[in-house]
């Protein structure tokens, strides 16, 4: 290359050499440190607590307290619990009602009909089967979370080409050697878009079931908090939560990268 094209050369745009994850991380700390100013001039309200006060509150209130550390303990095994059982119970119903056109024909509606329904209306229902113990909270949250894992592995199952299952078969595979190797790799994309709504879906389950049925979980200190207006620890048990979510998707994610590595 001459000196006149090096001269002429357009320049490449300029680029960020800051990674991502630091530019998300920055934007956080700017609208902490927003909200932060915004408290300070315009003083408390008694309804928004400064993220400093938040902060203290959770490590002075939240985590101090056993109750309230055994209330996020057990909401967490409660939506963990809940949401294994509606990846058993929704992954088998998927399979078997997307195995053929006549079930997915006849049973599909069904799924979506049921699904359309509200679940919080049928929260007394769960209370007079389950009682207010973790039992009602858990299967609150089972009811939540198996109709978006149902709904996507139908679907995923719906895009794999019925002659990769023909010749399968004619190769004398083996039904899981089926779904292992043919339905899966097909239906990954929907299963596990179907698993991360599942796990938003499972925790809003096990909270409102915590908020109208509990007498000591974290929907009752919730209350309590809301109740007395004490928003600084009320932030700091949703933020708690909100983390937990965080958590708990990104572990989804995390699996499905896994799981998905022959995409690449």
């Amino acid at each position: 290359m001459t000196a006149v094209e090096t001269a002429i050369r357009p320049r490449p745009p300029f680029r960020w050499t800051v990674s991502v994850g630091w530019t998300r991380a920055l934007i956080v700390a700017c609208l902490l440190v927003a909200w932060e100013g915004w408290l300070s001039l315009a003083g408390d309200s008694g309804v928004i607590a400064r993220p400093s006060a938040i902060v203290q509150a959770l490590f002075g209130t939240v985590f101090a307290d056993p109750q309230i550390r055994a209330a996020i303990g057990l909401a967490l095994t409660e939506v963990v619990s809940a949401y294994a059982l509606a990846i058993a119970v929704g992954l088998a119903l998927g399979l078997g009602i997307g195995a053929s056109n006549f079930s997915r024909r006849s049973l599909f509606p069904i799924i979506l009909l049921l699904y359309a329904i509200p679940q919080v209306i049928l929260l007394p229902l769960f209370t007079l089967g389950f009682g207010i113990g973790p039992a009602a909270k858990i299967a609150f949250g089972f009811s939540h979370g198996v109709f978006p894992i149902i709904v996507n592995v139908v679907a995923g199952m719906q895009n794999v080409n019925p002659l990769y299952l023909r010749a399968a078969q004619a190769m004398g595979a083996s039904r899981s050697d089926i779904v292992r190797d043919v339905v899966f790799p097909h239906m990954v994309g929907s299963f596990f878009a179907g698993l991360r709504l599942a796990m938003t879906m499972t925790l809003l389950g096990v909270i409102l079931a915590e908020l109208y049925v509990s007498t000591a979980g974290v929907g009752y200190f919730t209350k309590l908090f809301a109740e007395t207006y004490d928003p600084a620890p009320l932030f700091a048990l949703i933020g708690t939560l909100a983390l937990m979510a965080i958590g708990l998707n990104e572990l989804v994610r995390g699996i499905e990268r896994r799981f998905t590595r022959w995409k690449s």
